[in-house]
């Protein structure tokens, strides 16, 4: 598969980002002859809007200086790491439009390497074995007012801590009751270089490699080692590791490691209305508060690619919010901007009705019909049209009907006239109500002379359009209103998050009526139903009735009005 986005969707460049200035400095100088960059994710969860830009950062530099992005998952945790996380991350990187071709690694593959490195740095002096307590251990690495204090087994021989060290590895030791620590400074600024732990034991089966190991690197020990052992050029990461460059580069040239890579930090996304904590989000899952980490309220791959969302508006999204080292956080509507950018120019048009209210025109025989052509997408030239077909009953959404309506109301009203949709006008003739006093339908006539968009010479100008359905041809379906998940622009802020959750993030309407072509549409295929939005044929969920969910509104002037 290609990692090359379509042309025609790819985001305007108007200047270079800093970690192109750095990459381009890097090659005029010679130290760097191929850029190539990683994607680092850890198996123990889904990917999220923020990978997708990590994603982006990386294999986009790649193919922008023709080199190579390697997919390496990071699997040094076994207690939480599994196969399936594997095969769904895989499944997300190719959806995205990126291709590793033959580089796909684990940290698990170079976990001997790893051991060596460890005791390269044991034999240099430079990491020792300690076996105190995780409480002492906290206690004497001191805060940022307070420097930290040796621990009594810091200067432990070199050769005492080989051995105590394979003795981790053969199994001898519990978990948690020794460790492998780097030699560092415990009065160090940064809290990170205060002897940080390189080693530690972990009784729980690999996904991979089983039983075989008993100890794992942490992320540093494993993370700038594996980049150099790919003969990555350039370690890209969100700002949260800045604080681990200065470990990153303490171990690399303490290392028998050629060509170092380097490790340059831009900043993580955030999204207004939206979490893209891994942790809040498996609150959100297991909690119950969603249906799964492909709901389509989530900012999941999973479940963007559910609700209708599209590789390339994800890709050109993650364009326009650019890289920088600034925190900043991105607009929802920008999100949705490039959805509906995108999803104009793909998606076929088709009509459905949310809250029917219907209508009889008086001037259809029963049985009769009347066919009308509609355009399938106004935005593709070789769209071409379909027929749908006008009968005596048809119905409307009943918000398009007011009896009592202002004066710059351009829909239907009692004695009004307004044009359907690829139709003829309607004039409103009778308003029926039952006894509640509510309106149940609408007696209509309508123009023969209309059809098409014609107009009748001498009449005045009809300003409305609306959309309709036959009554009698149209199939019943449920369409889920989705809005965003959370009601405050940043709920990671609050401390009751999950009192902030939206009541109304899903509403069910299960009195849709939609054009009949529509239960031939395949799972996970997006339409824009014409003044409604974008909808996707929901592939969870049953097929009898259909169910549709709204990936994205239109842009509503009047609503907006009130």
């Amino acid at each position: 598969m290609s990692e090359t986005p379509e042309k025609e969707t790819e985001a305007p460049r108007v200047s270079r980002n800093f970690i192109e200035v750095e990459i381009d400095r890097d090659l005029a100088q010679g130290r760097t002859k191929v850029v190539h960059t990683r994607f680092p994710p850890e198996p123990n969860g889904y990917l999220h809007l923020g990978h997708a830009k990590a994603l982006c950062v990386s294999f986009g530099l790649a193919r922008q200086y023709e080199g190579l992005c390697n997919l390496r998952f990071d699997d040094t945790n076994p207690s939480k790491e599994e196969d399936r996380y594997v095969n769904a991350i895989q499944k997300d990187v190719r959806w995205l439009g990126f291709d590793w071709q033959d580089r796909l690694y684990f940290a698990s593959d170079f976990f001997e390497e790893l051991y060596g490195f460890a005791q390269h740095l044991i034999e240099g002096g430079h990491a020792y074995v300690d076996d105190l307590g995780v409480e002492e251990m906290r206690a004497q690495r001191g805060g940022p007012n307070l420097v930290g204090t040796n621990s009594p087994n810091r200067d432990r021989p070199n050769q005492e801590s080989m051995d105590l060290f394979g003795r981790m590895r053969a199994g001898e030791f519990e978990p948690g009751s020794v460790v492998l620590r780097a030699k560092i400074d415990m009065a160090h600024a940064n809290l990170l270089m205060r002897d940080p732990v390189l080693y530690r034991i972990q009784d729980s089966a690999h996904h991979r490699t089983g039983r075989d190991w008993c100890i794992y690197p942490t992320y540093d020990m494993a993370h700038g080692q594996c980049d150099a052992l790919e003969e990555i050029s350039h370690s890209l990461c969100s700002l949260e590791f800045e604080n681990h460059r200065p470990l990153y580069d303490w171990l690399v040239e303490r290392l028998p490691i050629q060509n170092p890579p380097r490790q340059i930090e831009f900043s993580r996304l955030s999204l207004t209305y939206t979490l893209l904590s891994k942790r809040r989000l498996v609150e959100l899952v297991e909690g119950g508060h969603v249906d799964g980490w492909d709901d389509p309220r989530l900012p999941t791959l999973q479940g963007l690619r559910r609700r209708g969302y599209t590789p390339e508006s994800v890709r050109n999204f993650c364009a326009r919010i650019g890289v920088t080292k600034v925190s900043s956080t991105a607009e929802l509507f920008w999100l949705e901007d490039a959805l509906r950018e995108d999803q104009n120019r793909r998606a076929p048009r088709r009509l459905g009705v949310l809250d029917p209210l219907k209508v009889t025109i008086r001037t259809i025989d029963e049985g009769q019909s009347v066919v009308c052509q509609a355009v399938n997408n106004p935005e593709d030239a070789d769209g071409g049209t379909r027929d749908l077909e006008l009968t005596r009953r048809i119905l409307i959404e009943r918000n398009d009907f007011l009896e009592d309506a202002p004066r710059k109301f351009f829909r239907l009203r009692p004695e009004g006239r307004v044009r359907l949709r690829y139709g003829p006008i309607l004039t409103c003739e009778e308003v029926i109500k039952d006894e509640s006093g509510q309106v149940v339908e609408l007696v209509c006539s309508h123009d023969e002379r209309t059809f098409g968009g014609a107009s009748v010479e001498g009449q005045k100008r009809v300003k409305g359009i609306i959309h309709w359905v036959s009554a009698d041809k149209s199939v019943a379906a449920e369409v889920h209103l989705l809005e965003p998940l959370f009601m405050s622009e940043n709920p990671g802020a609050l401390e009751d998050w999950l009192g902030d959750l939206n009541p109304d993030s899903r509403r069910v309407i299960s009195t849709a009526r939609l054009e009949a072509s529509l239960l031939a549409s395949s799972p996970g295929e997006t339409f824009q139903f014409e003044r409604l939005g974008y909808f996707t044929r929901d592939a969870s969920s049953p097929s009898d009735p259909p169910v549709f969910l709204r990936t994205v509104t239109l842009r509503d002037r009047w609503s907006k009005k009130g």
